[in-house]
């Protein structure tokens, strides 16, 4: 996906925002900018920044990409979430 970008050198930004159908909802968007709130993470080569707001509640997060007959899609699996909806994309923590 990045290498599709029209700015390869951009970082893949992963956080969360209020709003989905359990509180809160996870975003992914790629972004040249490093705040100096941010965290920025090396995944085997993939650099991932994440806003300190957001780190709380997705450490430990696990981000997985699959294909199938309906298409593609990332898979959030998160310890820290407490509950989820039946789309996966939006959750809540203790302390939502």
């Amino acid at each position: 996906m990045q290498s599709r970008r029209q700015n390869p050198t951009a970082r893949l930004r992963l956080g969360i925002q209020p709003g989905g159908c359990a509180d809160l909802f996870y975003t992914i968007e790629f972004d040249e900018a490093i705040h100096a709130e941010d965290e920025v993470f090396d995944c085997s080569g993939i650099q991932v920044v994440v806003d300190s707001k957001s780190l709380n509640r997705i450490t430990d997060l696990t981000l997985d990409y699959s294909e199938d007959l309906m298409g593609g899609a990332f898979r959030f699996h998160n310890p820290n979430a407490v509950r989820s909806c039946g789309c996966g994309n939006s959750f809540s923590t203790v302390d939502s």
